[in-house]
């Protein structure tokens, strides 16, 4: 190789982007598109920089935008108004005492958000769905209870009913939501593409398909989690996102299961078997 003739690389790591600059010092040196072409011995011997472009870009499969909780906060004062919604007879405790101790709950647990205290935020997540899904259970016992004895007209059985079901797709996409891939904490410390727990259509794309369908960054949000709490709650089973772990799959055996008892127990009062 001639000592004369040579070039070195520079690689500049940004933030966001990678950029390559030739340093080009030779005896009438030039660069084009990367490629050099020596002059005539009359060119200068001074050295030149030239930009030639960005060889990388910023990493698509990468999530940099942290996840929203304001959706989670919305459904959580969505079950407090549907429960408040509910007949008494069909309410475990005073009317008031499940959405006081939601919001009394609720408060801390964004505040530990806010504040970086992680595993007291998980800790009070859990100790709330834990909460609302145990009053679930307990209305739907009482519902169960009170068919037999038809104190309900049936448009207010069924719009018992109803209720209980839309609670029931809320509680457990709470679940999923907060569980999946170590919780929304722990997703945005990782910022990996997709899911853990679930395969969603997204994730089956390959990725050289993904930015025609503008998923390359893409990760499931609380919405993706609703549908799946919703179709699973309507069809008793899996539809949209097979399931992978196994406390999803116990999850989901105990939210079709509710599902399930609510609209057979609707049914059979409707043709007059209860």
């Amino acid at each position: 190789m001639n000592t004369d003739r040579y070039r070195f690389l520079f690689v500049f790591y940004r933030r966001k982007t990678v950029t390559a600059i030739f340093l080009d010092r030779w005896e009438g040196g030039n660069a084009v598109s990367g490629h050099f072409r020596p002059r005539g011995s009359e060119a200068s011997h001074q050295p030149r920089t030239s930009l030639i472009a960005e060889v990388m870009s910023p990493s698509r499969d990468r999530i940099d935008k942290p996840e929203p909780r304001w959706q989670a906060v919305l459904a959580f004062l969505a079950i407090c108004t549907i429960y408040l919604a509910l007949p008494r007879n069909l309410i475990v405790g005073p009317t008031w005492l499940l959405p006081t101790v939601i919001i009394v709950l609720l408060v801390p647990t964004v505040v530990s958000h806010r504040a970086g205290k992680h595993s007291l935020n998980r800790i009070l997540g859990i100790i709330i769905n834990g909460i609302t899904t145990l009053a679930l259970i307990g209305s739907v016992i009482l519902l169960v209870r009170a068919l037999p004895s038809h104190r309900e007209s049936p448009l207010q059985l069924l719009r018992s009913g109803g209720l209980l079901w839309l609670t029931n797709v809320i509680v457990f996409a709470l679940w999923y939501w907060r569980l999946d891939g170590g919780g929304p904490t722990v997703r945005d410390k990782r910022r990996e593409f997709g899911s853990r727990s679930f395969v969603f259509p997204q994730m089956q794309i390959e990725k050289i398909e993904r930015s025609r369908f503008s998923v390359e960054g893409w990760r499931p949000g609380f919405v993706d989690y609703l549908f799946i709490a919703f179709t699973q709650s309507s069809t008793f089973g899996p539809t949209d996102a097979p399931l992978l772990a196994r406390w999803a799959k116990l999850l989901a055996i105990c939210q079709i299961f509710i599902s399930l008892s609510i609209v057979v127990l609707l049914i059979s009062r409707a043709v007059g078997i209860l």
